[in-house]
């Protein structure tokens, strides 16, 4: 957008995809909740790319403008906006000089993960006219019907940049799939397969989220929750903590290595590492703010996932746990050519399995804290084995 584009909305009546405001503090928890509800309405909302611009007065259409420090920043509109709505919304905030005032304009993007949806209360809004609504049971059924592509995956990560993507894990994905790629079907082979999107209104082509967990090693640069937090309390060689980043088959093969050299060879390390590969896999990756956390100590060591498993109603039934990130599962396991998670719907069984006798293994699934934790007997079982 520029000040001319900028200029002409200004004009415009507020509507489905346009909303002014004169001020917008992020201070306060009840502005936060009332952006991600009108965000989420106007990216429900039918029609392209919808706006919402700051420092207006929305009936006289009077430029006001912003002080410096009320100039809201796009991270931190980010991590709103993606912590609150699900799937995340493709946004971006820019900052405009009219008239040598301050205007700032969050831009929502069209994605097609449509109906957007609140987290905290479940509830899905449009925009009716110039007013935010919940959205009508036929609407809702029309939403999903138009947009069948349910994975959070393929959500576009706004001004990502294709040339980050790894060209040869591209190539080694499609080989193992029985598909040459080259430069005149590459476009359209990633395109297809959803490691790249287009956006409707400018034709801009973006990484989507998996595009850039699987096929990108600074994928950090866009996603920073995609971290690994090892505590080392056991090991005085190495480092107590160590930060684990790359693309999800480089951070897998990482943390094998790190916890291989960290723990005694007499304790059950593979069942560490399928925990960590199952939070790889399977955490939640919407929520910008948590990272996966492997704390090993003498008498614990705990893998911690964002996002809890919803679907089970017992922790007996997490042995069968449904797959969140269905899509990322399968770029995973035809690149992995050690075939180490054909049989991953079966980690936890295993992991269990591999204390027996030794000590309690414990899941813990909390929906209120959103997250879950493997709970393993600490490295001191070492000396229980030797006796």
């Amino acid at each position: 957008m520029d000040s001319k584009k900028l200029l002409s909305l200004i004009k415009k009546e507020e509507g489905t995809k346009l909303d002014f405001k004169l001020k917008l503090s992020l201070e306060y928890e009840s502005n936060k909740k009332e952006l991600s509800k009108d965000v989420c309405a106007i990216a429900n909302s039918r029609g392209g790319r919808g706006y919402i611009i700051i420092g207006i007065e929305d009936k006289t259409k009077k430029i006001i403008g912003l002080e410096e420090k009320e100039v809201l920043r796009e991270e931190q509109v980010q991590q709103i906006i993606t912590s609150r709505c699900e799937p995340p919304i493709p946004i971006s905030v820019d900052t405009f000089l009219i008239e040598n005032k301050r205007v700032c304009v969050i831009t929502i993007f069209s994605g097609e993960q449509k109906p957007y949806q609140i987290r905290e209360n479940g509830a899905f809004y449009t925009r009716r006219g110039s007013t935010t609504d919940t959205m009508r049971k036929q609407e809702l059924v029309e939403a999903f019907e138009e947009n069948l592509n349910f994975f959070m995956e393929t959500s576009m990560i706004n001004k990502s940049d294709i040339s980050f993507l790894d060209n040869n894990l591209i190539k080694k994905y499609f080989k193992n799939k029985g598909i040459e790629i080259n430069e005149e079907n590459k476009e359209f082979l990633l395109e297809t397969s959803q490691i790249i999107t287009r956006d409707k209104d400018s034709g801009k082509i973006n990484c989507t989220l998996g595009g850039v967990l699987i096929f990108s090693s600074f994928n950090s640069i866009w996603l920073p929750q995609n971290m690994i937090r090892l505590i080392n309390k056991v090991n005085k060689n190495f480092d107590e903590t160590i930060i684990i980043q790359g693309n999800i088959l480089e951070m897998i093969d990482k943390v094998e290595k790190i916890i291989s050299d960290i723990v005694p060879k007499e304790y059950p390390i593979k069942a560490i590492i399928e925990a960590v590969n199952n939070a790889v896999l399977y955490r939640d990756y919407s929520a910008f703010d948590k990272i996966i956390e492997v704390n090993i100590g003498f008498k614990t060591v705990i893998i911690t996932s964002p996002g809890a498993i919803i679907n089970n109603s017992n922790l007996s039934k997490y042995i069968n746990q449904s797959k969140r990130n269905m899509w990322l599962y399968e770029k995973v396991i035809t690149l992995d050519n050690n075939k180490r998670f054909l049989n991953n719907g079966l980690g936890l069984l295993r992991i269990k399995k591999s204390f027996n006798n030794l000590g309690k293994v414990r899941f813990i699934n909390s929906v209120k804290e959103d997250y879950f934790k493997v709970v393993l007997p600490g490295v001191n079982i070492v000396n229980k084995r030797k006796n």
